[in-house]
């Protein structure tokens, strides 16, 4: 009898294991047949690749407003957080974990007056009273939420999909899968207003996919790009025949490195600073631009002068077939408002909200807002519970983004945060649920743009992601 159980046992778990192994085996199958990894052109591998789909984008401006936002002072209103400011937050919200433990402190009501606007009737904050005029054109999701609680980690996520560094960024993933329509420019530009953002480079890097897919990043003015010029007394012959001979040399050594990526992106990256010796400085120089489109941008307000630069520069870049364009406005996180929130806030809104407002209605009179994706945040918001005496902390439970164009259903808004603003509580858009929208309005699937690495294929949304249909027009 116990050797008969033994016997049945042993078959059981034997077919069992056997069984779990097929259907993990059978998993892995139907992942590896419904992967779409791109084909790279050795020559060209910014070449323009095919879509998984028809795109409704062709091209990306990030509006990544480092440090923070305060969504309960500039899209969400709560009337609840004015009633019960000075209160202690109910019990029923359960323990908050916030990098500064302002748990236990108490509600702050929001300064700001919001009014309704547009025939959408979105609410904005008189912060934001310029980007208030294009209402219409924006689609506000309230319910974001993320996964970190300090700046590295969630700026890395926002831009990477995860809070620990060494992945891909959003901007090289979609440049792997889509390549650019101008070989004579980056694909990827990134520029920031102020000092270098949390994190540097991890955040426009290209981790371990090939390193020709990594951001640019340009000088907000002047040269775009330190030395890309050569010296006055190197002629352009000298300089073409010094870059051929390079290439040859590094395409010798090539041969028997072919799995080494850094040099294919090196020879490409000489030939692309070559071509853009004559192509950047043209692409991000301003005097040809109208005055009236100058002041449209706020060129003649100190106030928001340096971002609204950045803003007509990206649109520019667009313009001429860039792909993605990420600007950090308040890099630094000078958005990070633990103390004096009205006076941060002050400063940092004006600063954004003329050149926003005129980067969306520039677009749009020039027919470029259809296929030109705009997505304005930060890596969270702020918590409606004070931080001191008049500063808001951390909020990664509940925040608000917008995007504008690039096939989006405009003039609605996605999502709410409870009474108070502190967590998202219906229709929540993780990080990864941002990307894998993002990705399907340029026409790729987030679970068919893949790379191999060690066995596994990888993509941006990691083991996440899904595509907010709302936001889709």
């Amino acid at each position: 009898m116990h050797t008969e159980w033994t016997s049945s046992r042993r078959e059981f778990f034997l077919r069992a294991g056997l069984g779990f192994g097929s259907l993990a085996l059978s998993s892995l199958l139907n992942e590896s047949a419904t992967a779409d990894i791109p084909e790279i052109e050795a020559g060209r591998p910014l070449a323009p690749r095919t879509t998984h789909f028809k795109a409704r984008a062709k091209s990306v401006i990030f509006l990544f407003m480092e440090g923070g936002p305060s969504h309960i002072d500039l899209f969400d209103p709560k009337p609840e957080l004015t009633k019960n400011a000075g209160k202690p937050l109910p019990p029923s919200f359960g323990k908050v974990f916030t990098p500064m433990g302002v748990g236990g402190n108490t509600l702050m009501a929001s300064k700001r007056k919001f009014a309704q606007h547009g025939e959408s009737g979105l609410w904005v904050s008189d912060w934001y009273p310029h980007l208030a005029k294009v209402a219409d054109d924006i689609a506000l999701i309230r319910s974001c939420w993320a996964d970190g609680v300090n700046h590295v980690g969630s700026v890395c996520q926002m831009n990477t999909g995860s809070i620990l560094a060494g992945r891909p960024s959003l901007g090289a993933w979609v440049t792997y899968g889509l390549g650019t329509e101008n070989q004579d420019l980056p694909a990827f530009v990134v520029m920031a207003d102020a000092a270098e953002p949390v994190g540097g480079p991890k955040n426009w890097g290209n981790a371990w996919l090939p390193a020709t897919f990594q951001g640019t990043p340009f000088r907000p003015d002047g040269a775009p790009i330190l030395h890309l010029a050569p010296p006055k007394s190197v002629s352009d012959k000298r300089q073409r025949a010094k870059l051929d001979l390079i290439a040859d040399l590094d395409r010798k050594h090539a041969e028997s490195r072919s799995d080494d990526t850094r040099l294919s992106a090196r020879i490409a990256s000489y030939e692309l600073a070559y071509r853009m010796q004559s192509t950047a400085p043209e692409a991000v120089d301003l005097v040809t631009e109208s005055a009236e489109t100058k002041t449209l941008y706020g060129l003649d307000d100190p106030k928001c002068k340096e971002f609204g630069a950045m803003c007509l520069r990206a649109r520019r870049l667009v313009e001429r077939g860039v792909r993605f364009v990420q600007l950090y406005c308040g890099s630094g996180s000078q958005w990070d408002a633990h103390r004096d929130m009205e006076g941060n806030h002050g400063r940092l809104c004006p600063r954004s909200d003329k050149p926003v407002a005129a980067l969306i209605t520039d677009l749009k009179r020039r027919g470029l807002l259809n296929d030109t994706l705009v997505l304005w945040g930060g890596e969270f918001g702020r918590t409606p519970m004070n931080e001191g005496s008049d500063g808001r902390d951390h909020n990664p439970y509940g925040f608000s983004m917008f995007m504008a164009g690039g096939g989006v259903k405009a003039g609605q808004t996605i999502g709410t945060t409870d009474e108070f603003g502190l967590r998202a509580v219906e229709d929540k858009v993780h990080v990864h649920d941002l990307h894998a929208t993002i990705l399907h309005l340029m026409g790729m699937d987030h679970l068919k743009l893949t790379f191999p690495r060690d066995g596994r294929d990888e993509r941006l949304t990691v083991n996440g992601g899904k595509v907010v249909k709302g936001l889709l027009g």
